[in-house]
């Protein structure tokens, strides 16, 4: 009986030399895109006989001496060709199949390999060929605080899951101190459903820091403004500034210029090295909107005094 060619490698998305963990990658790709259940009820036809050609492919170039024989044929067939086995490839059928692999498979390979039975719905392996579900991916959005103290933050996403139903969940998500903008949080098994008993995939989240009023992070330190008066700038204070763990009181030098920057040691961002990076303090200038007639006085003054100084 003649029947069509079927490239295997083709169906899988490999090269006839890949290696078997290549193989193997590539059929649980296709295998947990195909599924018929993770399909709506309008594609699951399609999706049934996509499954069971992956399945097939699987069956005979996930094993070696299935795989032996099929590349025997020969690389100059292609897919859908008329093909008629020679009265000498009758040992291929005797070939013993595994209790995991079932009816429903092509003619073709039929006439390679012989026919099985099995029970199972959608042909090929049975499912206690299990499938892990798929990674997802999130954002998790903190402010400035909570990615400084860490701790635990309440998170809600939805996916689709099985039969395309939407999945909502709630997590308590651990939150380490000092986390960093674009970092990573894995959540092991929080992810899609696994398939025929497979574990379930990983959320996978990306932290995003909100924009802050008072700071702005910028690798390792935090950067920050205050605001002083002119007389505080040519004689020098003590002003308070704000920190990360709260105000304290620095000093300004005498001849402080607008837009100088003084540095607070250590109350930075923990570096990647365990040491704790600086902040950074620009200070601001300020005319004040208003003064009173005893203060205008004093700046005449000061005016008189540097009438024709250049």
């Amino acid at each position: 009986m003649g029947a069509n060619y079927k490239d295997y490698y083709e169906i899988l998305g490999v090269d006839r030399k890949a290696s078997e963990a290549e193989i193997k990658t590539a059929y649980l790709k296709a295998a947990r895109k195909h599924h018929p259940d993770l399909h709506i009820k309008s594609e699951k036809a399609a999706s049934e006989e996509k499954f069971k050609e992956i399945n097939e492919a699987y069956a005979v170039l996930g094993d070696k001496e299935k795989r032996a024989s099929y590349d025997s044929l020969g690389e100059n067939l292609h897919s859908g060709q008329e093909w008629q086995p020679s009265p000498d490839m009758g040992s291929y059928g005797s070939q013993s199949w595994s209790s995991e692999e079932a009816e429903g498979f092509s003619d073709f390979f039929e006439s390679l390999f012989g026919q099985a039975r099995s029970n199972n719905p959608y042909g090929g392996f049975r499912q206690t060929r299990s499938i892990r579900g798929q990674d997802l991916e999130s954002e998790l959005e903190l402010t400035l605080e909570e990615a400084y103290h860490g701790g635990q933050k309440l998170l809600q996403f939805s996916f689709r899951g099985t039969g395309n139903k939407t999945i909502v969940k709630s997590l308590d998500v651990k939150i380490p101190p000092f986390v960093r903008d674009k970092s990573k949080i894995r959540l092991k098994g929080q992810g899609g459903e696994g398939l025929a008993g497979g574990l379930a995939g990983d959320l996978l989240l990306t932290v995003k820091i909100l924009p802050n009023a008072k700071f702005k992070l910028n690798g390792d330190s935090l950067e920050t403004t205050i605001k002083i008066r002119p007389e505080q700038a040519v004689l020098g204070s003590q002003v308070h500034a704000p920190t990360i763990d709260g105000q304290v009181m620095i000093t300004i030098p005498p001849m402080t210029h607008n837009g100088q920057k003084l540095r607070l040691r250590s109350k930075g961002w923990l570096g990647r090295d365990g040491i704790r990076g600086d902040e950074y303090v620009q200070v601001i200038i300020d005319i004040p909107r208003s003064i009173n007639q005893s203060e205008k006085e004093q700046y005449e003054r000061l005016a008189d005094l540097n009438e024709g100084v250049h």
